[in-house]
């Protein structure tokens, strides 16, 4: 086994999970605190890294694309002291930094753990529920559903609607952005069939961060519903043959026409629109079930 103990925190390595436990100093992150103890899979970690500086140096973990919904959410955004992948390193215990690095590197290419992109998150995000406040609302998750509600310097327009609820299923995206100089930065839920175009000050779907403390905790708000929406890097299931599209609801018991639910049929024809406008089926195939359907009319 591995280890390492410094302010900033503690990881160990015993050959299959880094674990990083945050410290306890004053110091440390506020997110970093709040998300808790990590227990971050080797086949995760796409590499290890350690930077020497003149009064510490600097530990790194490199997760593999779409492993962690946070590092997802975040996109790099995240600055040091925030980043869990990070350790601040006093120079006393370089040899040890050094020797950790040497574990898990030796670790990746015994198990021949690959650098590239994973297809489903290997860590499972915050745990739930979770509730955050900062800039003009409050956060909470539960898991199926999320519950915006305003404070006092909420914009009027955007709290004079109450307070919102979005249910998981209706969520398409997750935006979180950071503060940075003069301009605020969002937690923002894009929802089916609203607009995305609004800004965050008076999108009743959005928080506006105005760059205070508790702001990066929303990061962990959007990281909790990203790890549940389907993943970016998930392969696209095959779409369904023409035939199969257009096959017209079952017939009666007694195999007459007078079993073919015509209702359905509509239905089927809007669902095969859809499915073309979306570019999963393409013209030919689109036609060819649009007049099997129409047959059967």
């Amino acid at each position: 086994m591995a280890e390492i103990i410094q302010k900033d925190g503690t990881w160990t390595f015993d050959g299959d999970t880094v674990r990083i436990v945050p410290g306890s100093d004053k110091g440390v992150s506020l997110l970093r605190r709040t998300l808790g103890e990590l227990a971050v899979p080797l086949a995760a970690l796409a590499g290890i890294s350690f930077e020497p500086g003149r009064k510490s140096g600097r530990l790194r973990l490199k997760l593999r694309g779409g492993a962690d919904p946070l590092l997802q959410v975040t996109g790099g955004t995240l600055d040091g002291g925030a980043d869990p992948y990070q350790l601040t390193v006093e120079n006393d215990r370089t040899g040890v930094a050094e020797y950790f690095v040497d574990a898990v590197r030796n670790a990746l290419l015994l198990e021949q753990i690959p650098a590239d992109p994973v297809d489903s998150y290997l860590l499972p995000g915050p745990d739930l529920p979770i509730t955050v406040g900062a800039g003009d609302g409050t956060v909470s998750f539960d898991g199926e559903q999320i519950r915006l509600s305003w404070n006092w310097k909420t914009e009027e327009s955007k709290s004079s609607g109450g307070a919102r609820t979005i249910l998981l299923m209706d969520v398409e995206a997750v935006e979180w952005r950071p503060s940075a100089g003069l301009e605020n930065g969002y937690l923002r839920f894009s929802v089916t069939r609203a607009s995305s175009a609004t800004p965050p000050k008076y999108d009743p779907h959005a928080v506006d961060l105005w760059g205070f403390r508790k702001d990066v905790l929303m990061a962990l708000v959007a990281a909790a519903v990203v790890a549940r929406l389907p993943h970016p890097y998930a392969p696209e299931p095959a779409p369904a043959p023409a035939a199969a599209l257009a096959a017209p609801p079952a017939a009666a018991p007694d195999g007459g026409e007078s079993g073919i639910d015509h209702d359905a049929l509509l239905r089927r024809l809007r669902e095969l629109g859809e499915l073309h406008q979306a570019g999963i089926l393409t013209a030919e195939e689109f036609s060819t079930a649009k007049q099997a359907i129409l047959r059967r009319m």
